[in-house]
């Protein structure tokens, strides 16, 4: 169980603060939820407690943790060899993981493919939403601003 104050990360939504625990009536049914704030695109979100273990709630990273992530973004690999539809698949199977380190891969090889041939529409949402994901967690890991996760992040893509 979580507790007000801790940064966890939601696969698929990204990293934010818990800033509270409320009761809700939804659909006529009173249920718990964590009030999670994302500081990165200032929403807030609520995950109902009843079902965190199926969500895949965790913890942020710690801080000594984040040198790992960037050293994901800035290795190379070769191109992919499957098929659109499959290398989409495997990447949204990473991004729900909600693993950084897989979402860093999706991240990486994602920008690396749009510098040698070009995104597909789906391709690019997916990419912003990996990045997002990143970024939100990285954000909370590193205590420091957006802007300065963003340069880093586009710094290791390089």
């Amino acid at each position: 169980m979580f507790q007000i104050g801790d940064k966890v990360v939601y696969p698929m939504h990204g990293a934010g603060v818990i800033e509270a625990i409320e009761e809700r009536e939804v659909l006529g049914e009173k249920k718990k939820y964590y009030v999670m704030h994302m500081p990165v695109g200032n929403m807030k979100v609520f995950v109902p407690l009843n079902n965190i273990d199926g969500l895949g709630l965790r913890q942020v990273i710690p801080h000594t943790q984040v040198p790992n992530v960037i050293d994901v973004l800035r290795t190379r690999t070769g191109p992919s060899t499957l098929a659109w539809n499959r290398r989409y698949r495997a990447n949204m199977d990473k991004i729900k993981s909600g693993n950084i380190f897989e979402v860093a891969e999706v991240v990486r090889s994602l920008a690396q493919r749009d510098r040698e041939k070009g995104l597909s529409t789906g391709e690019k949402k997916m990419f912003e939403n990996a990045y997002q994901i990143l970024v939100s967690e990285l954000v909370l890991a590193e205590e420091v601003g957006e802007d300065n996760v963003r340069e880093l992040v586009e710094k290791s893509l390089a």
